[in-house]
């Protein structure tokens, strides 16, 4: 199969697993209660489904869960809308509402960002404006997953959902583009809908609705198709499933 363009960088925020054992004394859960709200809340092998074959120089990944810090987030919680469920930048509740974490101090928050949050912005900056500089334009491809059935803090609570959500940013999506990937993923029989249940795609803040050759869109994939969600293991359809994938992102792009 062709390879994707050397304009294309792939954003894998949300795929991590890991829990680094100088952090796991702040989280309030058991052991079996965090590993369960792991597989919950975690967009398993998003890395493997979008970026199989894809240079290692395309692809930023966030190298820890989301439950330590989300990089998706707003690291200022008056930006963030989602702080407000305490599911900021560092998460406070589980996803059905309980507490997550321990008290920590202001300080606590800090090194959690200046650890974990602020290095993979900056390699997502750089990567990023290294390509562009190279390419004169880069398309960032926001990659994730989400649960069949709408989690409880999630804001969209609409059933049934689609297979595939396209996410776009007024700025730095392009109607050329979004009907590009929607048309891709229907050509191959997936149920596609615009924003829905997740909307917005990641532009680095460096960027952000300044570099118009910056062009991002959101591809969200539903975990029914390629996961048993109970454990998030691959399930016997991953592999067709990553295939399409692929298929119809580059069909999107060319």
């Amino acid at each position: 199969m062709a390879p994707f363009a050397t304009s294309v960088v792939f954003h894998v925020p949300h795929d991590a697993t890991v829990i680094p054992d100088a952090v796991k004394w702040q989280f309030a859960l058991d052991t079996a209660e965090l590993r369960t709200e792991v597989i919950k809340m975690t967009d398993h092998l998003t890395l493997d489904l979008f970026t199989a074959g894809v240079p290692a120089c395309q692809i930023v990944r966030a190298t820890v869960s989301r439950l330590v810090v989300d990089v998706e987030r707003f690291a200022d919680d008056s930006l963030e809308p989602m702080s407000a469920s305490g599911m900021g930048v560092v998460y406070q509740h589980t996803s059905d509402g309980k507490p997550l974490r321990h008290p920590i101090t202001v300080s606590d928050r800090q090194v959690l960002i200046d650890t974990y949050y602020k290095p993979h912005h900056a390699r997502l900056s750089a990567t990023t404006q290294q390509i562009l500089e190279q390419s004169g334009g880069v398309l960032l491809i926001d990659a994730h997953s989400f649960s069949s059935t709408p989690l409880p803090c999630e804001t969209d609570q609409q059933m049934p959902r689609p297979d595939i959500c396209i996410g776009t940013d007024d700025f730095h999506t392009p109607k050329f583009l979004s009907d590009a990937f929607i048309a891709a993923f229907e050509a191959a029989g997936f149920d596609v809908r615009l924003n829905s249940p997740f909307s917005g795609a990641m532009v680095p803040m460096f960027h952000y609705r300044k570099e118009s050759r910056l062009n991002a869109v959101m591809i969200e994939v539903n975990r029914k198709l390629y996961l048993n969600e109970a454990t998030g293991l691959a399930n016997e359809n991953f592999s067709v499933v990553a295939d399409a994938i692929r298929r119809c992102t580059l069909r999107a792009v060319s």
